[in-house]
C-alpha cells in the first residue's frame, strides 16, 4: 500500500483530476440520454447507466495495475497481445456477428467486445517498445526500420474488412503520427512515404476497377448536401435531429433530463450523438467547456510526452494524444455534419464498454510514463 501511494504521488495530478471530472459528468449524461431507450428495450431506465459504471470500474482497476507496472515489463508480452488482437479481429470477420452494420463484435457472457478498440492501444504500445529497442541498434538496415509498421498494416486491413471505416482511419492517423516522430534519416523517410503513397493509389485503383471497397451504406455517408434535405436517409435523419437538439439547447440548455430528442427521435442518443443531447440539456456554454477540457487533456498528455527521457514514453504519449484528438474530431465532425458519420464514440461520454476500458488503459499508460519520468529525474538529481 505504501509503495502504491508513492507511485500515485508521482502521477500528473491535473490530468488525473480532469479524467475523474469527465468520467463523472460523462456517466451522468449517459444515464440521462439512455433512460428512455433503456426503459423501452430493457425495462430498466438505469440499465445503460449501471453498465457504464461497471465499465468505468473495470477500467479503473486496470488503471491501478498499469500505473504500478513498469513499461519495460510489457516487452515480452506485447507480441502475445498483438497476436491475440489479430486472432480476435480474424475471428470477428469469420464469425460475422453484425451490429450497426459492422461485423466487429465478440459476445462473451452478455457483453459485446470490440477487438478493434484494443487494437489502438496494442498498436501504440507495440510501436513504442519496438522503436525504443530498434533505434538503439547501430547500422540498422532500412528493412528492419520499417518492419514494425507491418503490424499496423495488418490491423488496418482487418478492420477495413469489417467494415469499420472510422476506426480504420483513426489507426491510420495514429500510425502516421508515430511514423513522422520516429527519428528516421531523410532518405529512409522519403522511401517509405513514396512506397506508401504508391500502395494507397494502387489499392484505390483496384477498388474502383473491381467495384469492391466501401459498402453502399458507407458511400452514402460522403453525401455533403444539407442533412435536413436528406431527412429520409439514415445519416441525414440522424444529423438533422442532432441539429434540432443543439438548436433547442441554446446557451443554457433545457435542464438535465429534459431532452426531447432522446425520446427515440435521435437513434444513437447515448452513443454517437450524445454531444447533441449534452448541448440540448446543458447548453452551448457547457458544450464549449467540454471542448476546452479536451484541449487541456490533450495538452497535458503532450507535455508528459515532451518531458519523457526515452523514445518509448514519447511515442506512448503522442500516440494517446492523437487517439483522443481523432476521436473528438471525428465524432464532433460527424454530429455537426462537417464530415461523414462513422460511428466513432466521444471520449468519456459515449456509452460503450470496449472503448471506455481502452480509453482508461491508454490514460493509465500516459500516467505510467509520467511516473517513470519523475523516478528518472529523482535518480538523476541524486547522482
Amino acid at each position: 500500500m505504501i509503495e502504491l501511494r508513492k507511485v500515485f504521488n508521482k502521477i500528473d495530478k491535473p490530468l488525473f483530476i480532469l479524467t475523474i471530472i469527465l468520467l463523472a459528468f460523462g456517466v451522468m449524461m449517459v444515464g440521462s440520454a439512455s433512460s428512455l431507450k433503456a426503459y423501452v428495450s430493457m425495462g430498466d431506465s438505469y440499465y445503460y447507466f449501471k453498465r457504464q459504471i461497471l465499465f468505468i470500474i473495470i477500467g479503473l482497476i486496470a488503471t491501478f495495475i498499469i500505473i504500478k507496472t513498469p513499461i519495460k515489463r510489457y516487452r515480452n508480452i506485447i507480441y502475445v497481445v498483438v497476436v491475440g488482437v489479430i486472432g480476435a479481429l480474424i475471428y470477428v470477420l469469420v464469425n460475422q456477428k453484425v451490429m450497426n452494420g459492422v461485423s466487429g463484435w465478440m459476445f462473451i457472457g452478455g457483453f459485446g467486445i470490440q477487438p478493434s478498440e484494443f487494437a489502438k492501444t496494442a498498436l501504440i504500445l507495440f510501436l513504442a517498445l519496438s522503436f525504443e529497442r530498434l533505434m538503439k541498434i547501430r547500422n540498422l538496415g532500412n528493412v528492419a526500420k520499417i518492419l514494425p509498421f507491418v503490424v499496423p498494416i495488418i490491423f488496418i486491413f482487418l478492420i477495413f474488412e469489417q467494415p469499420d471505416f472510422g476506426t480504420m482511419m483513426i489507426l491510420v492517423g495514429i500510425t502516421a503520427m508515430i511514423f513522422f516522430m520516429v527519428p528516421y534519416d531523410k532518405k529512409t523517410r522519403f522511401v517509405i512515404v513514396t512506397f506508401t503513397a504508391i500502395s494507397v493509389l494502387l489499392v484505390a485503383l483496384v477498388m474502383v476497377v473491381t467495384g469492391k471497397g466501401l459498402s453502399e451504406s458507407q458511400l452514402s455517408r460522403f453525401n455533403f448536401q444539407n442533412p435536413c434535405t436528406r431527412y429520409r436517409e439514415k445519416t441525414g435523419y440522424q444529423v438533422c435531429n442532432g441539429y434540432i437538439a443543439i438548436n433547442s439547447g441554446g446557451l443554457l440548455g433545457s435542464g438535465y433530463g429534459n431532452s426531447k430528442q432522446k425520446y427515440l427521435y435521435l437513434p444513437e442518443a447515448h452513443t454517437d450523438f450524445i454531444f447533441a443531447i449534452i448541448i440540448e440539456e446543458m447548453g452551448l456554454i457547457v458544450g464549449a467547456m467540454i471542448i476546452v477540457a479536451y484541449f487541456i487533456l490533450i495538452w497535458r498528455i503532450i507535455m508528459i510526452g515532451k518531458r519523457s527521457y526515452n523514445l518509448q514514453g514519447t511515442i506512448i504519449c503522442y500516440g494517446v494524444a492523437t487517439y483522443v484528438a481523432l476521436h473528438v474530431i471525428v465524432n464532433l465532425g460527424g454530429v455537426l455534419g462537417v464530415i461523414p458519420l462513422t460511428g466513432v464514440p466521444l471520449p468519456f461520454f459515449s456509452y460503450g464498454g470496449s472503448f471506455m476500458i481502452n480509453l482508461l488503459i491508454c490514460l493509465a499508460l500516459v500516467q505510467r510514463v509520467c511516473v517513470e519520468n519523475k523516478i528518472f529525474e529523482q535518480k538523476h538529481l541524486v547522482r
